[in-house]
Order: structure tokens, then sequence, then C-alpha cells
């Protein structure tokens, strides 16, 4: 499961595009708690503790716990708006998560026992579609990552969404089809030779 992430904050003072710009040249970043049937709140972090959990790649399918005050809120991200130029990040939106909720997350996939898949061992290269699961699951468990075993692909197949083995109490967002998440792909000098192949028989 997802660890959760704590974030230090401090309430905004004050609102608008001027008050903004003189948080982010301090180092801070502007930011707002919504959800919950609770009022939003304006809050501001540190733009290097932000900068060093985003790189962690997993913030966006993470609790963060945002102290702000003394009080803890659980939060999901949901939102970061980064600067075009510079990728700084300029503003989050956090989402108030209450006990059992339900939240949709991106859950990365990783693929196991590719030395199992005949495909592969053929010099086969495993072309991914999706690097991501759209996924639905209690807040409290939300999963890091979702294996997907290889084992038997060979090539030219596809390996579909049914054959994943999800988590107890997790589903895809995306119920009304079988979607592809990756093919096993000939190797290029094999489509070469059979392009070959194909041109000198015509």
């Amino acid at each position: 499961m997802s660890d959760t992430l704590n974030l230090p904050a401090e309430t905004r003072e004050r609102a608008g595009k001027g008050a903004s710009r003189e948080l982010r040249r301090n180092g801070r970043v502007p930011a707002v708690i919504y959800g919950g049937k609770e009022e939003p709140l304006a809050i501001h972090l540190e733009l290097k503790e932000l900068a060093r959990q985003l790189g962690t790649g997993h913030f966006f399918n993470s609790i963060v716990e945002v102290e702000v005050g003394g009080k803890t809120y659980r939060t999901q991200p949901k939102d970061v708006a980064f600067h075009p130029v510079s990728d700084r990040p300029l503003h989050v939106d956090f989402l108030r998560v209450v006990k059992g909720a339900t939240v949709h997350v991106n859950v990365p996939v990783v693929f196991e026992n590719e030395e199992a898949s005949p495909g592969l061992k053929r010099g086969g290269v495993l072309n991914i579609v999706r690097h991501e699961l759209e996924l639905v699951c209690d807040a409290e468990k939300i999963p890091h990552e979702i294996a997907i075993d290889v084992t038997g692909f060979d090539l030219g197949e596809s390996i579909h969404f049914s054959h994943v083995k999800l988590p107890k109490g997790v589903e895809s967002a995306i119920s009304d089809r079988d979607f592809t998440i990756a093919t096993i792909a000939a190797p290029s000098a094999l489509r070469s030779a059979g392009g070959e192949e194909a041109a000198e028989a015509e």
C-alpha cells in the first residue's frame, strides 16, 4: 500500500495574484484544501519539500497529511499547476479525504516474469500502452503499483486488463471495455526480414 506523506503548511492570510507572487518569491507555493463539506482552506507550502515529494513518483497516489497550525488534514493531491518554462510548481489542489471514502487514483504498472514470456525470450519487445491504471479504491488502501505477470505471452499477443489481478477492494475506473495494457511486439529485425521476404515474393 502507498505510504502516507506529510507536508507542513501555513494558512494564507491574503488571496490574489499579488499575494501568490510574493509567496513564490519567498520559496513558498500557494495551495488549497477543499471538499469534505467544509470551507476551502487557503494554505502555502515550502517549495523544496513539495518538490522532493513530487520527485518520489507516487505523490498523486498517496494520502498526504497536511499539517496546518497544529491540525492535520488527510488529503489526496488532485492537481499541481507547473510553470510552463521552469516546471516549478505554482499551485496545488488537495481534496479532503473522509473516513471510508473511495478515491480515484492512477497507479503505475510493473511487469513480472519477463523471462517466462516466450515472445520476450525470442527477442520480442514489451510495448507498454498504459503505464498507469485508473483505479477506484478505499483511501486507506491505495496500492503502490500493480504487478502484471507476462508468463506465457508470445509474439503478437496483447495483455488486456482482464489478465490483471487487482488487490481486494480495488476496481478499475474503466468498466465498459477490456482495454489493452501492453503488447509483445516482434523485434525490428524480424519485422524487416518479413517485409523483405514479402517484397521478394511479389
